[in-house]
């Protein structure tokens, strides 16, 4: 298992450096700059700028110059944001997404699983319809409608909760958001957790299971779950990359200062340094939590092995 690990790992540079290649060339192309602004700057000033922050030099040269920095984790200043580094940024707005999508992804998986094993459980029956048919609804539902449904109701009708604003991290400020990006991801996984508990729960060793006289308790959680959480795992390990990077509509519509409305700003503003910063970021989210999907799967499935 180390010796694969180790061989991901340096599978994982390559990849990183292509993406980081990619985004720093595409996101040249785009029109505009970080200082184009709608009223124009006097050129001389816009001169100074590009100069200061080093956008007069050739292309080739900028990206040299940017790899060199990142290789010794300097992701470099923020160009709309000129007090901070994008350093900072992240140290300032990571942990708030890190906690709304740790806390979504978990709540996604356990309601999610356990919905998902009462429908394949209740196989065309009353309770299977009811879950599907609300899974159905939660997965084709947008963030963007779901948010405002629950600051209009939860917020400025009953006054349970309020509609934006982090509050230093407090409880109330944590459910709106948190419920917006766990409810699509509960219908995944409950409809995932449906298909694969069933074709489980039909398999040969279960069917055994079963003839050996085992408890129903026994045979669904020691032995068709353990078979039916793989696709789950599969499942995860993207879904946890992009709801702890943060997620942009969420994040802008309650008003969090996490890494998705920085993005947005960043985008829109053409700061080349926080986008970047953002791109990597994820990428590096990304390769971990897949990385970590293979190794579940060999702790799960004893028939995975990667010696």
């Amino acid at each position: 298992m180390l010796t694969y690990v180790i061989k991901r790992f340096f599978t994982a540079i390559p990849t990183l450096f292509v993406i980081v290649t990619l985004a720093f060339f595409l996101i040249r192309v785009a029109p505009g700059g970080p200082f184009n602004q709608e009223r124009g700057l006097a050129p001389e000033v816009k001169a100074n700028l590009e100069r200061a922050y080093g956008l007069d030099d050739p292309l080739w040269r900028q990206y040299l110059h940017y790899l060199s920095n990142l290789l010794h984790g300097n992701f470099g200043p923020s160009y709309n944001l000129p007090d901070f580094t994008v350093g900072e940024l992240f140290a300032k707005g990571l942990p708030v997404s890190v906690q709304l999508g740790a806390s979504a992804l978990i709540l996604a998986l356990f309601v999610g699983g356990v919905l998902g094993i009462v429908a394949a459980l209740n196989q065309n029956k009353l309770g299977d319809y009811l879950v599907i048919a609300t899974a159905t609804a939660g997965s084709t539902i947008p963030t963007f409608v779901i948010a405002p449904i629950i600051q209009l109701f939860f917020g400025l009708t009953w006054m349970l909760l309020p509609i934006g604003g982090w509050g230093d991290g407090a409880l109330v400020n944590k459910i709106g958001p948190v419920l917006t990006l766990s409810l699509p991801q509960i219908a995944i996984v409950a409809r995932l957790m449906r298909g694969s508990m069933i074709e489980s729960l039909r398999s040969h060793h279960i069917r055994t299971a079963r003839a050996l006289g085992l408890s129903d308790w026994s045979v669904v959680v020691r032995h068709a779950l353990r078979g039916a959480i793989l696709p789950i795992i599969s499942y995860a390990g993207p879904a946890a990359a992009a709801l702890l990077t943060g997620s942009v509509i969420v994040e802008t519509i309650f008003a969090i200062p996490g890494v998705g409305r920085y993005f947005v700003d960043a985008a829109l503003n053409r700061d080349y340094t926080l986008v970047m910063g953002t791109v990597v970021v994820i990428a590096i989210f990304t390769i971990v939590f897949n990385l970590i999907v293979d190794i579940l799967y060999a702790v799960v499935d004893p028939r995975v092995r990667y010696d």
